[in-house]
């Protein structure tokens, strides 16, 4: 198997972030617009009293690693 055609694990992204770049990271990853995820995200957050959201993002904060580590 070719290490080229490997996926990556899940990572923030150093390149791509407004905060820490959680959205940017899992965009990549997935493939999808980083804009439209985060956008996404925010309507999703508001719709469900804003807590769950923050609360969330900051958990994915802490457990998803820099793509440098």
């Amino acid at each position: 198997m070719n290490a080229s055609n490997v996926n990556p694990g899940l990572s923030r992204s150093l390149n791509d972030r407004m905060i820490a770049g959680v959205m940017g990271g899992i965009a990549h990853r997935y493939g999808w617009s980083s804009t439209w995820l985060r956008v996404f995200y925010v309507v999703a957050s508001l719709l469900s009293a804003a807590f769950p959201g923050i609360l969330v993002y900051l958990l994915l904060w802490l457990l998803i690693p820099n793509e440098a580590d």
